[in-house]
Parts: C-alpha cells; structure tokens; sequence
C-alpha cells in the first residue's frame, strides 16, 4: 500500500502549520526528488477573481523555499481556463494571481502560465488509454524537470471531488486538451448573440468557420477542438458544449494525469490542503461555506493514494450547518453523493488506478 503523511491543524507557539507543511515535504523526501538546477514546476489554482477558497499564498513560499533548498528552481504555474473569465489568456491570468497576493513579494519565485498566452502552447503525449490515446499537456508542465502539485482539496460538480488527480489531468492540459475532456463534440455558435463580426474566423487553425448572413457557423468534421475561437469571440457567442458523461469526463481526466505525469513518475510530489472544503470548484467568481470542518493536510508520492484519504477523511466527518448540504450527515455518510447525487465519484480513482498512476489502498502516517 502506497503511504499518505497527514498532520491536523493543531499547532503551539514553537510548531506552527507552516512548519508542518515543510515536515510534511521532508517525510516525502522532497530533496530526493530534485537535482541541482531542476527547474521545478509547482502546480496550483491560482483562484478566479471574487474566489477566497483557494490556498493562501504564503503556503506555496514553503514550498517555494524547500525546493530551493533541495537545489532546485522552482516556478509557481497553472494553465489558462477554458471558459472565459479572469484566467482564460496569460495576461488576465498573472494579473488575477498577482491580485490573488501570488507576487513575487510573498511567493519568492517567478509564476509561469504553462500553456502560453491563449492556452495552445503544449506537447502530445501518447498514452495507452481506455478513452484517449493521446494528451495535449502545456509544454511548460512537460519541460519542467520536477513537479509539485499542491491542491486545495473541495466538492467538484462534474467529478464530485475535486483533488490531486483534477489539478493534474485538467489543470496541465491545454484549451485543446480541457474542451477533449470536457466535450464530445465541436463547440456551437449561439445565432442569438452572435453579430457576425468575423474575429473568430482568421483564428481558426483549420478553416472550420465561416460567416453567412452575419452569422457564424462552426464545421463540426473540420474542427480539431482548439478551443481558440471560444477565448477570441467579443461576443461571447461561440461556447463549450458541456456534453460529456460524468463518467467519461473523469476517465480523460485520470487519462490526461497519466499524460501529465508521463516522464516524472519518480519526480513528482502530491499535497492536499483538506481546508475550506467548498462545494464547488475554485473556478467560480465566488466560495459558499465549507461543508466540513478544517481537517487537515496530507502529502504522498502516490496521486491516487492521497485523493482516497483525503476523500476518507472528509467523508468521516459531520457536515457543517448552513452549507450546501442542507440535511446534516454524519460520520461515513458520503457527501460528495448528497451534493451530486448522480456522480459517481469513485470512477476517477478506480480508473486512475488502473491506468497505473497510484493505487487505492493507502497506510496513512499522522505526524
């Protein structure tokens, strides 16, 4: 059984969490993980504007420090989002990080959007899957000699969990990469807010729009899945068709982490924040109430390992009153079911099990 460090939030005047943090990166031998001069990608969610969930800075500088210390250099990094908001180009990405309190000041280390200014900047990587065969990941993800994901662990509405396996396979993917996993098909033109302006047509690599009658129109065989017309439409008329199962949705995920994971498999490092356990994604311009308690922070070496214990740990709590789960749960109750009762979460973890990136059964070492 892979083993899953966790410490609780309890603290005195000469230990505090961030000590914790740096202990619990040591447990995980951290410094083996890194050579002299890596370049070590530290893998977050930045916060969309408005959102409070996310990780507080200053537990990335503890990140940022022991991997410096270990010898390596490190650089905070995330991708652009495939819906339009405050992340969806490079710009607006680092401007949000930057407002988020993610400056150089507080982090102590540059922060690189991975997947370029429009999200399209990536690399395919061949993998052996059920679903896909072949990833798109962002080309600075896949450079990068190290990785250290670090995840605020919540609710997610398509995956019913939100942790390590998500931040990797969604968040290391490029536009390309997240509409594959998110759609089955070629995104659609709303007639009714589109005005013909012809913007997206000169950005489509391959010619799949045309405008007729001032309206656009997208060729559905022609179209690779790009996702760049989405980002570029003033209107915003060209949209995701958010039409994929649950249950294939999480299985490219799982997929698209093996793509991310592929070539780093002994160079990587999992922490999961189980604090401020939303009921839905950090990519909403706002946070509703924790559903549970602050209950801890765990780090592993195994994606899967560590998102089952966190997901054990949340699900031995009580629910929290006043929160999204409106009928009080107790201990063993499954709330990720209660918040989305037609989402099998259990899906991702199983299958990224059998995809070979980490194992289920986990040893859990409190510190």
């Amino acid at each position: 059984m892979s083993t899953v460090y966790f410490t609780d939030l309890r603290t005195t005047p000469k230990r505090s969490v961030l000590d914790k943090v740096g202990d619990l990166l040591n447990r995980v031998k951290l410094n083996t993980k890194i050579r002299k001069n890596d370049l070590v990608a530290i893998k977050l969610h930045f916060g969309e504007m408005g959102n409070t969930a996310y990780l507080r800075p200053i537990f990335l500088r503890v990140v940022v420090d022991k991997v410096r210390a270990a010898g390596g250099r490190p650089f905070l990094t995330d991708t652009n989002t495939l819906y339009t908001g405050s992340r969806s180009d490079s710009a607006s990405h680092l401007t949000t990080a930057i407002l988020n309190g993610f400056d150089f000041s507080c982090v102590g280390c540059p922060i690189i959007i991975a997947d370029g200014l429009r999200g399209r900047s990536g690399v395919k990587i061949s993998i052996n899957g059920d679903v896909l065969k072949e990833t798109n990941i962002a080309r600075d993800v896949v450079d990068a000699d190290a990785i250290v994901v670090v995840t605020h662990f919540k609710a997610h509405e398509l995956s019913g969990f939100g942790g390590t396996i998500k931040n990797v396979g969604m968040g290391c993917a490029t536009r390309e990469g997240k509409l594959v996993q998110h759609s089955n098909v070629a995104p659609q033109v709303n007639i009714q807010t589109c005005v013909g302006c012809r913007m997206c047509v000169p950005y489509c690599p391959v010619g799949a729009i045309a405008v007729h009658e001032k309206k656009a129109s997208i060729n559905a065989k022609k179209c690779i899945g790009c996702g760049e017309c989405i980002l570029i439409c003033p209107s915003k008329a060209i949209e995701v068709q958010w039409n994929e199962s649950p249950d294939i949705f999480q299985k490219k995920m799982a997929e698209y982490a093996c793509g991310a994971l592929k070539g780093k498999e002994k160079k990587a490092v999992f922490l999961n924040f189980v604090m401020q356990v939303s009921p839905a994604c950090d990519c909403y311009p706002h946070s509703d109430a924790p559903i549970v308690r602050d209950i801890g922070i765990l780090a592993s070496t195994d994606p899967v390992a560590i998102d089952a214990a966190s997901c054990g740990l949340v699900n031995n709590e009580e629910s929290l009153p006043g929160t999204a789960i409106k009928k009080p749960l107790k201990r063993g109750e499954d709330k990720w079911r209660v918040l989305f009762p037609s989402i099998d979460w259990n899906i991702q973890l199983d299958h990224a099990e059998r995809m070979g990136l980490g194992e289920r059964k986990y040893t859990l070492v409190k510190i």
